[in-house]
């Protein structure tokens, strides 16, 4: 007797999996791909077809250095984000469970405040005769005002990114066992040895999880940068949005967010292959002979 099975079902009765993916699947294409899709197109095709947008943004002095100093700040951001966060994460995992969701509630405080908020919090902290002048004049620094620079653009990004990069990293080494830390120091390897040949190699998954997140939402980034930064030190996003809103030039516009796209995809495939490896190296698969 042949069992009869549901429409869509695969012959084990499970339903298939790609009927699962449409919901997702067509959301994507309305909300990303379909807008995604026309700026590309206005870029080549306005105000004729070619690559006339393109070359005038690589001909561009001035576009040029505002791609590299968006690579350069969310480089920075990055590296300071990862260098406050490992050890944070790590002594998230060395707590007990009450500590543990204390500090979990100090990193997710960000997501339960404006992002608006906290911009104008850092526009009252770094602005001239703030907090934080203040503070350096109360020790002898005086003049020191991060309001329209680059630095207050980084300081006040790096506290918005902060979450994106401790939880990966926590998820990862909370995974870890610490017995193998223990076995290292037991066959005479002193602490900061085990650490780096044993901890760090197994933290890379988390580490490369936020390094990658943090630096691709860094390169878009718009609001902080437009409140706390100034036209001379714009950002790529500040440029797009000023093309758009006050020039109205919709394919130049398109042209530069092509490039700033085409910059995420390469540094996303860079992580890739640095991650093959890692991955590779922790199942054991770079010991085949």
């Amino acid at each position: 007797m042949t069992a009869i099975r549901p429409s869509g079902a695969s012959p084990s009765g499970k339903p298939r999996a790609h009927w699962l993916l449409l919901p997702a699947a067509a959301v994507l294409l309305v909300v990303f791909f379909y807008p995604l899709a026309t700026i590309l197109w206005r870029s080549i095709a306005e105000p004729e077809f070619g690559p006339g947008n393109y070359l005038a943004v690589l001909g561009d002095a001035v576009a040029l250095r505002v791609v590299l100093r968006t690579l350069v700040t969310a480089l920075i951001i990055t590296a300071v984000t990862l260098l406050i966060a490992y050890p944070y994460a790590y002594a998230m995992t060395l707590v007990g469970r009450r500590a543990r969701g204390l500090l979990t509630l100090l990193v997710l405080m960000p997501f339960w405040t404006s992002l608006m908020a906290r911009n104008f919090a850092w526009y009252v902290l770094e602005q001239r005769g703030g907090v934080i002048e203040r503070a350096f004049a109360a020790i002898g620094i005086h003049g020191v005002t991060l309001l329209g620079s680059v630095t207050g653009v980084t300081v006040a990004m790096v506290q918005v990114m902060l979450p994106f990069m401790v939880l990966p990293l926590q998820n990862t080494m909370l995974g870890i066992d610490r017995g193998l830390l223990h076995a290292a120091g037991s066959l005479g390897a002193p602490r900061p040895t085990a650490f780096l040949r044993i901890y760090l190699p197994l933290s890379m998954p988390g580490v490369l999880s936020g390094v990658s997140v943090v630096f691709i939402m860094s390169l878009g980034f718009y609001i902080t940068p437009a409140l706390l930064g100034t036209p001379q030190q714009a950002l790529v996003a500040q440029v797009i949005g000023t093309r758009v809103n006050d020039l109205l030039d919709f394919p130049g516009a398109g042209a530069l967010g092509a490039v700033l796209l085409v910059i995420t995809l390469v540094v996303l495939a860079l992580l890739g292959r640095v991650a093959g490896p890692v991955g590779a190296s922790m199942t054991g698969g770079g010991d085949r002979g």
